[in-house]
């Protein structure tokens, strides 16, 4: 079956997505309401199929690739959250110590897609580990509906544990500066503006339509800012004034961009809300604001 172009898929069947993506809607419902779509020849099974991730034939960065010393998976301790974690550790090619980013995964695991950042991160000059929130429960099962699902069962703060221990490891790292700064994406988001206001000595955050701290918590963030929302993502971006209103009220380091005319997982290369100028410029400006500030 042909998959369908973007432009072929209506705004309302994206915001059906999000709501299931976001567990806001079960599989039976979201197929039920997707059915109004199917419209014009286009049928409910060409829309699910156009929707769902395509893991195969969109990684950009082989684990092989010449630029990295290498890309594997290793075992770190989470005292305070789920005990041991996986992740995938991404080293740069080349000698001496490398700055180091934490990505941080969505609501649903360490997927491929995940992964491939982890290895983008590590050909840009960095040494990254990309965290597996799901590894107390047998880790990613190798589909986003079952680890959504997975993922549901934990408590978000003690995941944020989880990725907090990520930061130490990749900061004691013998092959990392000591300057580490965090990438997410979604859920992913949220942890990456947790750790701003929980990690003194975070040196970056990079939060992509993620949500949003507390604002009497917002005192507590020391790291610069890039925020990143997509234009078309109004679940997300109603709590950025209020945000917005505290980073500037206690003086804080932020830049936010908000890409016109995306979806919220406009970065995500392995789905149709995928925007590749959108995704592209928020990439070329995260990687220069780590540059900037993790050197």
């Amino acid at each position: 079956m042909e998959k369908l172009r973007k432009e072929d898929i209506p705004q309302e069947a994206f915001d059906l997505y999000d709501y299931y993506c976001h567990n806001k809607l079960d599989r039976r419902t979201f197929v039920e309401k997707l059915s109004a779509y199917a419209v014009g020849g286009i049928t409910v099974t060409a829309l699910m199929s156009s929707m769902m991730p395509d893991y195969v034939n969109t990684r950009t960065i082989e684990p092989t690739d010449e630029r990295m010393q290498s890309s594997d998976y290793v075992m770190y301790d989470s005292p305070k959250g789920g005990g041991q974690i996986k992740g995938l550790l991404s080293k740069p090619a080349g000698k001496g110590k490398f700055p180091g980013i934490v990505v941080v995964h969505e609501n649903r695991g360490l997927n491929p897609y995940i992964e491939d950042v982890g290895r983008r991160c590590a050909v840009d000059g960095f040494i990254s580990i990309a965290p597996d929130a799901l590894t107390p429960l047998g880790g990613y099962p190798g589909n986003d509906d079952e680890g959504r699902t997975m993922q549901a069962k934990r408590n978000r703060d003690e995941m944020l544990e989880d990725f907090i221990a990520a930061y130490e490891y990749l900061k004691n790292h013998p092959d990392c500066n000591g300057k580490v700064g965090v990438v997410g994406f979604c859920f992913g988001g949220w942890i990456s503006n947790a750790m701003a206001v929980r990690i003194p000595d975070l040196k970056a955050a990079v939060p992509f339509y993620g949500g949003q701290p507390a604002v009497e918590d917002v005192p507590k963030i020391k790291a610069p800012l890039l925020v990143i929302y997509a234009e078309l993502d109004e679940r997300v971006n109603a709590g950025w004034p209020a945000y917005e209103e505290a980073l500037k009220a206690h003086g804080k380091k932020y830049e936010m961009i908000n890409y016109p005319g995306v979806n919220h997982g406009f970065h995500n290369n392995t789905t149709p809300r995928y925007d590749e100028a959108a995704a592209k410029a928020a990439w070329e400006k995260t990687i220069a604001f780590f540059k900037a500030n993790l050197k």
